[in-house]
């Protein structure tokens, strides 16, 4: 019992989202009980049917406006420095930080006019239609007073494993954020310690092409940034069109500074983490490689191979468990020593520090507030890099880089109305 039990919550807990999960079960209350034509014939809609799917979007709406409420009162806790004592919290308890109110029944009504969420009598509305509402009301809630906007790379800005390529509709959406003077960053797990900045600027050639071929002044194109190693190395776009190296003691902040200098326990954890993630590619005949670096180790498959999510997450979650036992913390996020292991898609990475921190010294660097940063990246599981940035600042969940443009599009949408 015990055993299956345990088993049960190992499967399940870091692969779902509570509150994603909550409002899913309070919209399936109204899909149950209250669809009132799921046996309707297969003739055109007549007068009650159409006021039946009126009255399903205006349920669905009110559950949203619910929801919405609960989030304000969570803020107004938050506030007060009681956030554990908000209903969502009981409702919720892994409910994180909210910087910002969400408008979920505007962003549902828009989502259903695109959708037609509440208007499915057999598939109820899932966990991606959620997720995409949540990225709507973000969007709409931010707009007035964005700030700094932080992208992840990979299957964000560009598909994994690949580069920034010239035709990509990105490119123009992020020369207008630009020219509406808002500070863009990217965000990645990637560190390279030699020849750095070609080794980024390859990686981001059509997007710095766009660059050159944009009418943006040298300010704006300084606004642009790229973070290496999750926050280990700066590079700032400079009016050459080429990323410049920014000295740590310009934007670490000394405690930084202190750890990340720190060779002799950096050696130690990433020790430890190589050794297991070595232990398991042994354990499981994994037909991968294991590679170290100066602030990072990770477990990359051999070309040509594919290995399956839950075993790069067994991987995650079995090395995250020895580092934490080494460290003797309760949580990633209190570790003495920080550091991020994390599925990558195809495959897992160590890396020191995290992006939760990344975020955190380019708002104080670039002076930008948590309700006026928003983080936009695929991996807000547990065993993602991009979950611990919910902490201090407003995300976007996206899957793949055309989610990731269709969010662009309303963002500058909005911007380009306020302008």
């Amino acid at each position: 019992m015990t055993s299956t039990y345990r088993i049960n919550y190992q499967l399940r807990q870091h692969k779902r989202d509570g509150l994603i999960e909550f409002i899913k079960l309070t919209l399936s209350t109204s899909f149950v009980l209250y669809d009132e034509a799921a046996d309707a014939d297969i003739s055109p809609p007549n007068a009650d049917e159409k006021s039946a799917l009126i009255r399903s979007k205006e349920r669905y709406a009110e559950v949203m406006s619910g929801v919405e409420k609960l989030i304000n009162d969570h803020i107004e806790m938050q506030k007060l420095g009681e956030p554990e004592h908000s209903r969502l919290h009981r409702l919720v308890p892994t409910v994180s930080t909210f910087c910002t109110p969400l408008p979920l029944r505007k962003a549902f009504l828009l989502a259903d006019a695109q959708h037609t969420i509440s208007a499915r009598r057999f598939v109820s509305p899932s966990f991606n239609d959620i997720r995409r509402i949540l990225n709507t009301a973000q969007v709409c809630a931010i707009a007035p007073t964005l700030n700094l906007i932080t992208f992840d790379g990979d299957m964000t800005l560009y598909d994994d494993g690949k580069d920034f390529e010239q035709d990509s509709a990105l490119v123009i959406l992020i020369i207008q954020l630009l020219s509406f003077n808002i500070n863009v960053a990217v965000v990645t797990a990637a560190g390279y310690t030699e020849d750095a900045e070609s080794r980024y600027e390859s990686r981001l050639s059509g997007l710095l092409h766009g660059f050159q071929l944009s009418d943006l002044t040298n300010a704006q194109l300084g606004r642009f940034h790229v973070l290496g190693g999750e926050c280990n190395y700066l590079f700032q776009l400079g009016d050459d069109y080429h990323l410049h190296f920014v000295p740590q003691e310009v934007y670490q902040p000394e405690q930084v500074r202190a750890w990340s200098q720190n060779t002799t326990e950096i050696d130690a954890v990433l020790d430890i983490a190589q050794a297991n993630i070595e232990k398991c590619v042994q354990e499981m005949n994994l037909p991968a490689m294991v590679i170290r670096k100066t602030k990072a180790v990770g477990l990359v498959p051999q070309p040509g191979v594919t290995i399956l999510r839950e075993i790069l997450d067994e991987v995650v979650l079995s090395t995250q468990h020895h580092l934490l036992r080494y460290q003797r913390s309760p949580s990633v996020l209190q570790a003495p020593l920080p550091f991020c292991c994390f599925n990558g898609g195809s495959d897992v990475w160590v890396d020191i520090g995290n992006k939760l921190i990344g975020v955190q010294m380019l708002q104080a660097y670039l002076n930008a507030k948590p309700e006026e940063t928003l983080h936009v990246g695929d991996q807000f599981l547990s065993t993602g890099n991009d979950y611990a940035t919910r902490a201090s600042c407003c995300t976007l969940w996206i899957i793949n880089p055309q989610e990731t443009q269709e969010a662009l599009v309303q963002l500058t949408d909005i911007l380009e109305k306020q302008k």
